[in-house]
């Protein structure tokens, strides 16, 4: 399927950047690396944000990191087990693929809780402090996916559209990891904004996952290579459940924060 040639993202780049000995530094190794220290650049500006400290950022990234990378590798091994069940040992071998991202977020998630129980910090505050930064990794981090030529979506004729090789045929899909890294962009940007006049513990948070599930929910019916469950793509429903349940809780916010203002004008009256 060939169409118009506006924008044809070619692939057929190196996934393996160097070798030290025998093991092989991958790009997309480098570009996760990048988009975590730019990160973690980011919260050292913004040091101080909602009274949480970069010290405390830079500790808890130090357990958060590679906790959330393992239940990332847990959660695509639990919804495509067939690819690993007739050789376990493939389960460890992360360096050939097979992360999910909504794994690492679920994992991160109770890891700062737990910290956070544990240092007496407010969880809210904190992860309304890390959730930009959250989106601009994301964005940063799926043109690993494009070095790797994985996480593209079905055939089409669109103005934007990559270039790939399947059984030696050369197709042109939908640059899905283009559409996400985009969109996580703009919700970096729209979170970074609102940080600024944040008007109450969690709406950063909530933000992110509403603004995060409703991109996901459509970009996720393009790609071909979605977790299953039965005949339902996993991250579809999950960005449903995450969708629903936190825009009413926005809602809620709103109208709670609503009725106390006017409670409070018809006192002041």
């Amino acid at each position: 399927m060939k169409g118009c040639d506006c924008m044809v993202l070619k692939t057929g780049l190196i996934p393996k950047a160097v070798q030290i000995g025998s093991i092989d530094i991958r790009w997309y190794a480098i570009i996760i690396v990048s988009a975590m220290i730019l990160a973690l650049l980011i919260c050292k500006k913004n040091n101080g944000r909602y009274g949480i400290k970069f010290e405390t950022i830079l500790d808890f990234s130090l357990i958060v990191i590679p906790i959330s990378i393992i239940c990332a590798r847990i959660y695509f091994v639990l919804f495509s087990f067939d690819l690993y069940k007739d050789n376990l040992w493939e389960v460890f071998k992360i360096n050939n693929g097979g992360l999910a991202i909504y794994g690492a977020i679920i994992g991160g998630l109770i890891v700062i809780g737990i910290l956070c129980k544990i240092k007496k910090i407010n969880f809210l505050d904190l992860t309304d402090y890390i959730a930009p930064v959250i989106a601009l990794a994301q964005s940063i981090g799926r043109w690993g996916n494009y070095i790797n030529v994985e996480a593209y979506g079905y055939e089409t004729d669109s103005i934007i559209k990559m270039e790939v090789i399947e059984n030696g045929q050369i197709k042109y899909v939908h640059p899905t990891f283009l559409y996400e890294s985009i969109c996580t962009f703009i919700i970096f940007c729209v979170l970074s904004y609102f940080a600024r006049k944040r008007k109450f513990s969690g709406q950063i948070t909530y933000m992110y996952i509403i603004l995060y599930s409703f991109i996901r929910f459509f970009i996720e019916g393009l790609r071909t290579d979605s977790l299953m469950l039965g005949s339902y793509r996993i991250s579809q429903i999950l960005s449903l459940v995450f969708f629903i349940i936190f825009s009413g809780i926005m809602l809620y916010k709103k109208f709670k924060g609503f009725m106390s203002k006017s409670v409070d004008e018809k006192i002041e009256k």
